[in-house]
Protein backbone atom coordinates (compact mmCIF):
# COMPACT_ATOMS: atom_id res chain seq x y z
CA UNK A 1 0.00 0.00 0.00
CA UNK A 2 0.95 3.69 -1.34
CA UNK A 3 2.13 6.23 1.93
CA UNK A 4 -0.34 8.34 1.77
CA UNK A 5 1.48 10.78 4.36
CA UNK A 6 -0.34 14.16 3.99
CA UNK A 7 2.53 16.28 3.97
CA UNK A 8 1.32 19.94 3.95
CA UNK A 9 4.48 21.85 3.77
CA UNK A 10 5.88 19.93 0.56
CA UNK A 11 2.53 20.70 -1.19
CA UNK A 12 2.74 24.69 -0.46
CA UNK A 13 6.32 24.41 -1.41
CA UNK A 14 5.09 22.73 -5.28
CA UNK A 15 2.82 25.37 -4.93
CA UNK A 16 4.73 28.14 -4.37
CA UNK A 17 7.15 26.71 -7.12
CA UNK A 18 4.48 26.06 -9.89
CA UNK A 19 3.63 29.83 -8.84
CA UNK A 20 7.14 30.93 -10.34
CA UNK A 21 7.42 29.09 -13.11
CA UNK A 22 3.94 30.26 -14.29
CA UNK A 23 4.58 33.95 -13.54
CA UNK A 24 8.02 33.51 -15.29
CA UNK A 25 5.90 32.16 -18.39
CA UNK A 26 3.73 35.54 -18.30
CA UNK A 27 4.47 38.85 -20.85
CA UNK A 28 7.15 41.31 -20.37
CA UNK A 29 3.89 44.30 -20.39
CA UNK A 30 3.22 46.35 -17.99
CA UNK A 31 0.09 43.85 -17.22
CA UNK A 32 2.23 41.04 -17.61
CA UNK A 33 4.51 42.65 -15.12
CA UNK A 34 2.07 44.00 -12.60
CA UNK A 35 -0.16 40.86 -12.30
CA UNK A 36 2.85 38.95 -12.30
CA UNK A 37 4.29 40.56 -9.20
CA UNK A 38 0.83 40.50 -7.47
CA UNK A 39 0.80 36.70 -7.86
CA UNK A 40 4.03 36.00 -6.77
CA UNK A 41 3.21 37.49 -3.89
CA UNK A 42 0.29 36.35 -3.15
CA UNK A 43 0.75 32.65 -4.32
CA UNK A 44 4.23 32.28 -2.57
CA UNK A 45 3.16 33.84 0.51
CA UNK A 46 1.26 30.44 2.24
CA UNK A 47 4.51 28.36 2.47
CA UNK A 48 5.71 31.00 5.01
CA UNK A 49 2.52 31.46 6.72
CA UNK A 50 2.26 27.93 7.26
CA UNK A 51 5.43 27.66 8.78
CA UNK A 52 4.56 30.35 11.47
CA UNK A 53 1.06 28.67 11.78
CA UNK A 54 3.48 25.57 13.15
CA UNK A 55 4.98 27.74 15.54
CA UNK A 56 1.94 29.77 16.74
CA UNK A 57 1.63 30.75 20.42
CA UNK A 58 -1.86 30.24 21.17
CA UNK A 59 -5.26 29.04 19.14
CA UNK A 60 -5.88 32.30 18.10
CA UNK A 61 -2.71 33.09 16.41
CA UNK A 62 -2.71 29.43 14.77
CA UNK A 63 -5.89 30.20 12.99
CA UNK A 64 -4.95 34.30 12.53
CA UNK A 65 -1.87 32.38 10.53
CA UNK A 66 -3.87 30.24 9.00
CA UNK A 67 -6.34 32.93 7.95
CA UNK A 68 -3.89 34.46 6.09
CA UNK A 69 -2.85 31.25 4.16
CA UNK A 70 -6.41 31.15 3.10
CA UNK A 71 -6.50 35.03 2.03
CA UNK A 72 -3.66 34.58 -0.22
CA UNK A 73 -4.82 31.82 -2.18
CA UNK A 74 -8.14 33.30 -2.52
CA UNK A 75 -6.20 36.03 -3.96
CA UNK A 76 -3.81 34.25 -5.78
CA UNK A 77 -6.94 32.37 -7.75
CA UNK A 78 -8.45 35.50 -8.42
CA UNK A 79 -4.95 36.32 -10.60
CA UNK A 80 -5.44 33.06 -12.51
CA UNK A 81 -8.67 33.69 -13.26
CA UNK A 82 -7.49 37.11 -14.73
CA UNK A 83 -4.55 35.56 -16.25
CA UNK A 84 -6.93 33.55 -17.89
CA UNK A 85 -9.83 35.76 -18.94
CA UNK A 86 -7.10 38.35 -20.62
CA UNK A 87 -5.63 35.92 -21.95
CA UNK A 88 -1.98 36.41 -21.01
CA UNK A 89 -0.55 32.76 -21.57
CA UNK A 90 -1.46 30.96 -24.99
CA UNK A 91 -0.45 27.62 -23.35
CA UNK A 92 -2.82 27.42 -21.09
CA UNK A 93 -2.46 23.39 -19.39
CA UNK A 94 0.13 24.77 -16.20
CA UNK A 95 -2.68 27.85 -15.50
CA UNK A 96 -5.16 24.97 -15.33
CA UNK A 97 -3.21 23.00 -13.38
CA UNK A 98 -2.56 26.03 -11.11
CA UNK A 99 -5.87 26.56 -10.69
CA UNK A 100 -7.07 23.09 -9.44
CA UNK A 101 -4.44 23.00 -7.40
CA UNK A 102 -5.66 26.49 -5.74
CA UNK A 103 -9.29 25.32 -5.15
CA UNK A 104 -7.74 22.33 -3.49
CA UNK A 105 -5.40 24.43 -1.32
CA UNK A 106 -8.38 27.40 -0.35
CA UNK A 107 -10.74 24.60 0.48
CA UNK A 108 -7.97 22.86 2.48
CA UNK A 109 -7.36 25.42 4.87
CA UNK A 110 -11.29 26.77 4.70
CA UNK A 111 -11.57 22.98 6.52
CA UNK A 112 -8.44 23.59 8.81
CA UNK A 113 -9.83 26.98 10.01
CA UNK A 114 -13.16 25.21 10.51
CA UNK A 115 -11.15 22.66 12.86
CA UNK A 116 -9.01 25.05 14.46
CA UNK A 117 -12.11 27.23 15.67
CA UNK A 118 -13.79 24.06 17.11
CA UNK A 119 -10.86 23.33 18.91
CA UNK A 120 -10.06 20.15 17.62
CA UNK A 121 -6.37 21.26 15.66
CA UNK A 122 -4.06 20.77 19.27
CA UNK A 123 -4.82 17.96 21.97
CA UNK A 124 -5.30 18.98 25.41
CA UNK A 125 -1.71 19.78 27.12
CA UNK A 126 -0.07 20.56 23.56
CA UNK A 127 1.71 23.65 23.65
CA UNK A 128 1.65 25.48 20.18
CA UNK A 129 4.93 25.61 18.80
CA UNK A 130 5.92 22.42 19.88
CA UNK A 131 6.76 19.70 17.59
CA UNK A 132 4.36 16.70 17.68
CA UNK A 133 6.17 12.95 17.77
Amino acid sequence: MPDRTFDLEERLLNYASQIIRLVEDLPDTRAGNHIAGQLLRSGTSPLPNHGEAEGAESKNDFVHKLGICHKELRESRRWLKLIRRVPLLTDTAALDVALDETDELVRIFAASIRTARAGGCREDGETYGEEKE
